[in-house]
Parts: C-alpha cells; sequence; structure tokens
C-alpha cells in the first residue's frame, strides 16, 4: 500500500476539507484522516455571509444552492426584557449575492464538504483516529494512526496539516494550548420542533437574546421546522444553583421573554448537551513539517457565529502555503510566519468585538450614534470581512469597552523563543 503523500490532513471538519480539497485543486497528492463516520452530529450551524468565499473556491456553491438548508438574511438582537432590534439585514450593505447564508445542520453540511473532497481528488480514510506525529530530526514528516479495527497505520508525508478540531492533537500533545484570559464562558444548549419562526426574510434570520450578566442565547431556525437554540455564560453563573443541563437551560429562557415566548409552542427534543472552554489558542501555529488550522489552532467564542468561517479560511490559507513549502522544498516552521500574523490579525479582529460584546458600557447602538461612519467598518467585520485593517474601528470601540491586548501567541514555533518561554 503506497503510503506516501504531498500531505497528510488530520480531520474531516470545515478546516480539513477546506486544507484538502484546495490542495488537491492544485494537484497533490492529498490524504485526509477523519475519526468519526459521517454524518456526525456538530454544533457551530450559523454561517456568515465571508463563507461565500472560500465555499466557492472549493467548488461548493452550487452543492449549498440546491441543499435544504434555511436561507440566513440577517441578524436580530433582543433585550432581556424582550425588545427585539430592527432585523440587520446583510445586503443592506454588502451588495454581492454572499449576502444570503445558510442556517446549517453540521451533519449534512460537512458530509457534503467530505463528500466534495472526495470529488475533487481527496483520499478521504473514515474511521482512522491520529494518535501522533511521526517526527525525523525534530521535523514531523507524517502521522501514526489506528483504525476502528484497531490496526496500526503509518502515513507519510513532508507536510501535515492539523485539523483535527478541538481535540487539537498537536497542542495536546504539546501543551500548546493557552486559554483567553477573560473568554471562559460554557454552553447549554438544545432542539426544538415547531417553534416560532418570524415571517419572510425573517425566518432564517440568527437571534441573539441577552441574559443577566452579559450572557446570551443563540436561536438559529433550521431545515425541517427545527430550532437550534443555546445560552452561553459564565460557568459560575450558569452553574450557580444546579449543574443539570435541563433545569439551567429552563431556568435562562424563563430570564428572556421572546425566547421563552418563541419556545412556548415548541416540542424540545434530543439531549441537552454542554460544553466549556470556549476560547483558547495554540502557542504556536506550525513547526517544522506541520501547520495548523481551524479548532486545532485556535477556538473564539462563537457569539457571532464566526467559527466555520474561520475554520475555512484558516483551511484555505494553509493550503496555499503547503502548496508553497511543497513547491520549494522547505518545510521549516519559519516559513509559516506570514501564515501565523495573517490568521492572528483575522481573529484579532473578531476578538476585540466579542470582549466588547460582554462589556455592560458598551452596545452597537451607542457606537454607532457617536460613530456614524464605523457602522460600515462594524459591519464589515461583523459579516467576516476579518483580514483588513480595524484600528479606527478598536480606537472608537475603546471609548464604551476596554479593547484587549492582541495575543501575542500563534506564531511558528522557533526552538529559542520555547526555551526564552519556559
Amino acid at each position: 500500500m503506497n503510503n506516501t503523500y504531498d500531505a497528510v490532513v488530520i480531520g474531516g471538519g470545515p478546516a480539513g476539507c477546506a486544507a484538502s480539497t484546495c490542495l488537491a485543486l492544485k494537484g497533490r497528492r492529498v490524504v485526509l484522516l477523519e475519526k468519526e463516520k459521517f454524518p456526525r452530529y456538530h454544533i457551530g450551524e450559523s454561517l456568515i455571509p465571508y463563507t461565500y468565499y472560500p465555499l466557492k473556491r472549493m467548488g461548493m456553491l452550487e452543492k449549498m444552492k440546491e441543499s435544504h438548508f434555511t436561507r440566513k438574511y440577517s441578524v436580530t438582537f433582543v433585550s432581556r426584557d424582550g425588545r427585539r432590534s430592527h432585523p440587520f439585514y446583510f445586503f443592506q450593505h454588502l451588495a454581492h449575492e454572499a449576502a444570503r447564508t445558510w442556517q446549517v445542520l453540521r451533519s449534512e453540511f460537512d458530509q457534503l464538504l467530505l463528500d466534495n473532497a472526495r470529488e475533487k481528488g481527496v483520499e478521504v480514510i473514515e474511521q482512522i483516529t491520529a494518535r501522533d506525529l511521526i517526527e525525523e530530526n525534530g521535523r514531523v514528516t507524517g502521522v501514526r494512526a489506528v483504525t476502528a479495527a484497531g490496526e496500526s497505520r503509518e502515513f507519510h508525508a513532508p507536510m501535515t496539516v492539523d485539523c483535527s478540531g478541538r481535540d487539537a492533537l498537536t497542542i495536546s500533545r504539546r501543551g500548546w494550548k493557552v486559554r483567553d484570559p477573560y473568554l471562559n464562558k460554557i454552553a447549554v444548549w438544545t432542539y426544538y420542533k415547531g417553534a416560532k419562526r418570524d415571517p419572510g426574510l425573517d425566518e432564517g434570520a440568527t437571534t441573539v437574546a441577552y441574559v443577566p450578566e452579559k450572557g446570551w442565547f443563540w436561536y438559529i431556525p433550521q431545515a425541517g421546522d427545527n430550532v437550534s437554540v443555546g445560552v452561553v455564560a459564565e460557568k459560575d453563573y450558569l452553574y450557580s444553583d444546579s449543574r443539570d443541563p435541563k433545569e439551567i437551560f429552563h431556568r435562562e429562557v424563563g430570564r428572556n421573554k421572546w425566547i421563552e415566548d418563541h419556545l412556548s409552542v415548541g416540542r424540545q427534543y434530543g439531549p441537552y448537551r454542554t460544553t466549556g472552554e470556549y476560547s483558547y489558542r495554540s502557542r504556536y501555529c506550525a513547526a517544522d513539517g506541520v501547520i495548523l488550522a481551524g479548532d486545532a489552532f485556535a477556538f473564539l467564542d462563537p457569539v457571532f457565529s464566526s467559527g466555520v468561517l474561520i475554520a475555512l479560511r484558516s483551511g484555505e490559507m494553509a493550503a496555499d502555503e503547503v502548496d508553497r513549502a511543497l513547491t520549494d522544498g522547505d518545510y521549516s516552521a519559519q516559513r509559516f510566519q506570514k501564515y501565523g500574523d495573517d490568521l492572528c490579525h483575522g481573529i484579532e479582529s473578531m476578538r476585540q468585538l466579542v470582549y466588547a460584546f460582554y462589556d455592560h458600557n458598551f452596545s452597537f447602538r451607542k457606537l454607532i450614534e457617536k460613530y456614524p461612519k464605523m457602522k460600515d467598518d462594524t459591519t464589515d467585520c461583523l459579516t467576516g470581512d476579518l483580514f483588513r485593517d480595524y484600528t479606527e474601528l478598536y480606537q472608537a470601540v475603546s471609548d464604551f469597552a476596554k479593547v484587549p491586548e492582541a495575543l501575542s501567541h500563534g506564531r511558528p514555533y522557533a526552538p529559542e523563543v520555547a526555551v526564552a518561554r519556559d
């Protein structure tokens, strides 16, 4: 069995599919290792407009247009007493078909991505778990994995792309995970059938509804008359009088009139789910022979639904860098400096707005009233145009909220820097 490739990609989620598909489209021989059998459940169901562009590059747009996924045209915000803002329609700012995006079922969406990767020439192997990175003379040269039947296998390549999601193979093995100093939230969520949906263009709107202590609900209408609904807040707040996810969820539903009203006619189904450690970033984005993308590199609080976009874009960006590395025959960590800088810049663009969201003194209304010309920059960021300069916007935001310093980590691994850190 020929087990030598141009690149090994770990993980079949959005980042892994983007990286492998883009490399295959460049003529590279790629194998993708996925531990589960798709379709499988995953959270992160609301796409923002700029996901259009990596999906187009991957050849996914027609599949998305033909899908039954609910169309998403806007976002609305609801106060604790149930007052709802006017819908924010993406097409009022973005005169492009990208302004019409989707609320997806991740089991189906991720299956589409994985099938598309196969169609584009990626060798996809499911139900195989990457156990460790193979190293020779300090450089990663492949992946050790084990099949569902317990068979050990090795895959060799000059470059490995770690898109292993929150399992985060590389940063777990190397102790590189650094939690965000402030964004340490947890989430509790479930699903409803038959809950209220707004009419017309607003049927597919994402609603962000506030709860006490700057927590928030998501309310995401999906295909088949289903709604994904969950609450995000500080652990100490959510666990203040119970650890039972069902009790916590319904207690918080009772604290927002809009959510309570919209769920009142629906039927809850399925388990009540929880997750924590919402925000983290790897200390390094790459080492010799390996580059990290998607949640295997960083995860940011999902209040503005940026997760799938960052996963797709980071996979796409990683693919471009790996392709250049293969052409040059240079797989050293330091050649990925620009990748780390650019990706961290994009994440920081959204991270600063996330910090502002959780500040009691901040509101978008106050910001735009004082600085009307900042409306366009704010909209650009929230729709996913993350890789541009927002210095002026965050100077304005700092009038209302503490704007965090950019995190210094997330660049390529350098032994001398690592020694200095230790």
